[in-house]
């Protein structure tokens, strides 16, 4: 009789106990309201940041267009005071522009496209012809954006087209 009881009791506490921790598990309110502000606080705080770099990109941008301005303008002014001199000596050489160093933009996206449609296109075709379509696919999509981002950054310029009569 005595381990019936000893037996009835530990039941009872294991039952009491659990019962009691998923209460005091499920009443902690407070903590949940502070998890909640925190992340508001953290989505704000990334928010500020995002706001923060792109007005340093706009900024970056525009000290970089103003300083294309004044190197064409400078060009066009040396251009203007050297075409009289180059008529009278016959000369017709024209100032060469800086070359332009390191990878250009369509050419990084056309690699990383390249490569990221050849892993892709292997993993959904299940062969080497998958890979080779994913290539071609992905290669000429990086080309399209990089030669975008040339453009924009004033690498590539688009050519006028010619006057019409």
């Amino acid at each position: 009789m005595i381990t019936h009881l000893k037996t009835f009791d530990m039941k009872r506490l294991l039952v009491t106990l659990c019962i009691a921790s998923v209460f005091a598990a499920c009443s902690s309110q407070s903590t949940n309201t502070a998890v909640v502000v925190d992340s508001t606080a953290i989505k704000q705080q990334a928010i500020d940041s995002e706001r923060a770099r792109v007005q340093a990109q706009q900024e970056e941008d525009n000290r970089i267009a103003a300083a294309r301005r004044r190197q064409r303008e400078e060009d066009e002014s040396r251009n203007v005071g050297s075409s009289s001199s180059q008529a009278a000596t016959g000369s017709g050489a024209a100032t060469e522009a800086p070359a332009k160093k390191g990878w250009s933009s369509a050419a990084k996206g056309t690699l990383i496209g390249a490569g990221a449609g050849a892993i892709a296109g292997g993993i959904i075709g299940h062969n080497i012809t998958g890979a080779a379509i994913g290539a071609a696919a992905g290669g000429g999509t990086g080309y399209l954006i990089g030669r975008a981002k040339d453009r924009k950054t004033g690498r590539v310029v688009k050519k006028d087209p010619p006057p019409q009569q």
